[in-house]
């Protein structure tokens, strides 16, 4: 965890609470599975988008957020107003940034992909014009400019994958803080639990009314041409999507580790 957080409380305008579904749906049925407990937490509210557009901002401290694995920054406007970005890193107390539609090239100057160069590393990356920035905002990540064509730029993201996005949409320069945490292990069962992440028992240590993988004795394999969910569907690597989505801005699919 970055040393140079400051200690202070958050913005209290800045803070709302957050209901916890325990995984369940609206409906009332668990829909994501060891979900539940884990430290109470408040949200804090980031702006992702352009909401101070043209006004220049100092950073006025750096804060740990609870619900992300990047850093935040509290950012005080020339205009007397207040706001949380994602930090970039390199950025300090005291820096200058700028959210505009062609702005100098330095991290956490937020502009469109049109006024940005090629080889620049960009984050916080919009995927629709003024709907605010929707990838790359995780801690360490970054994606590259790797060209103008048309109305489009071609951005390479952390995953490899190529994609073209129109140009008017925004993004900021620089990566995303933290970027150590990739290197950060889970010591313990304890610490997941405090996370909101509760124990997830394998099928195949279930018996065979409870799971399709259950039964046997000792170590046996789920004597299964391909894996099942508990109610004896296939699972892993099953499309479960009814929305068809479009390939027509990816340029190249990610490339699988080996």
């Amino acid at each position: 965890m970055p040393t140079n957080l400051s200690k202070e409380k958050p913005k209290k305008k800045f803070l709302q609470w957050m209901k916890k579904t325990g995984g369940r749906a609206r409906s009332g049925r668990i829909t994501a599975w060891q979900r539940g407990g884990g430290y109470r937490k408040l949200y804090r509210k980031i702006d992702f988008g352009q909401e101070h557009k043209g006004i220049a901002g100092t950073v006025e401290r750096i804060e740990y957020d609870p619900n992300r694995t990047s850093s935040i920054a509290l950012i005080r406007y020339q205009d007397g107003s207040e706001g949380y970005i994602v930090l970039p890193d390199g950025l300090h107390v005291g820096d200058t940034i700028i959210c505009n539609d062609a702005a100098e090239l330095g991290p956490g100057n937020r502009m469109q992909l049109k006024n940005i160069p090629v080889g620049t590393m960009v984050y916080n990356i919009e995927l629709e014009p003024d709907r605010g920035g929707k990838i790359v905002r995780g801690a360490g990540t970054a994606a590259k400019v790797l060209a103008h064509e048309g109305k489009y730029a071609q951005i390479q993201l952390p995953s490899s994958e190529i994609r073209k996005i129109l140009d008017l949409c925004f993004a900021s320069v620089g990566i995303v803080s933290n970027p150590e945490h990739r290197y950060h292990r889970i010591p313990n069962a304890g610490r997941m639990r405090k996370m909101g992440w509760r124990p997830n028992v394998r099928g195949k240590a279930m018996n065979p009314v409870d799971h399709p993988h259950g039964g046997g004795e000792g170590r046996t394999s789920t004597g299964l041409k391909y894996p099942k969910t508990p109610w004896g569907k296939p699972a892993l690597g099953v499309k479960t999507r009814r929305r068809i989505w479009t390939n027509t801005f990816i340029l190249q699919r990610r490339k699988k580790k080996k």
